[in-house]
């Protein structure tokens, strides 16, 4: 038997939602301000350096300026939101596995004497899992979806070109391929 979902379990559920997006958004913002009086930063990846190996984990965490916070914040926000909207889990599954395989790229071929930071990885993982969603689930709502991400943010996809020399491109890409795996196993997952 189907369950009925009432407007106070939506509300609920959005609140939820709601604090997980922005209680996110506020770690990233306290780090940076925290990263203003402690070189925090220094822990991003640094591609081939062995202590560069903690920034796998670190680096969505550190961010290089309010601007850089802001930026990442509205990519989380918005894609973090349609992600979460259609299954809570995938937002977990697709931010864990974007960051990782994101800061496991950038270890292996990021450019040499760098430190990568940034949620970027992650934001393009969300929008990798929103773009291919619908070819993986074959559900004529994701389908729609991924098409609606595709015509509306598919000018992000430059972003991940070698060609964009100030910006993790690399970070880029590899959380791009985090989120298109994670939707992958998911809709797997629900078959």
């Amino acid at each position: 038997m189907e369950e009925k979902v009432t407007f106070a379990d939506l509300g609920r559920d959005l609140r939820r939602y709601g604090k997980v997006l922005f209680g996110f958004v506020g770690l990233i913002l306290a780090l940076e301000i925290v990263s203003w009086v402690a070189p925090i930063d220094a822990l991003g990846v640094r591609p081939r350096e062995t202590v560069g190996l903690i920034g796998v984990l670190t680096h969505p965490f550190l961010h290089g300026g309010l601007g850089h916070v802001l930026g990442n914040a509205v990519g989380i926000l918005v894609f973090g939101g349609m992600v979460v909207l259609k299954e809570e889990r995938d937002l977990y599954v697709t931010a864990a596995l974007s960051a990782l395989i994101g800061g496991l790229g950038i270890w292996l071929i990021g450019r040499s004497d760098t430190n990568h930071i940034g949620a970027s990885g992650v934001v393009f993982g969300l929008f990798g899992y929103l773009l291919s969603t619908g070819w993986f689930e074959r559900r004529l709502g994701s389908i729609a979806l991924s098409i609606v991400v595709l015509l509306v943010w598919g000018s992000l996809l430059l972003g991940m070109s070698p060609l964009q020399t100030f910006v993790s491109w690399e970070g880029h890409l590899f959380g791009f391929a985090g989120g298109v795996l994670a939707s992958y196993l998911l809709a797997r997952a629900r078959r």
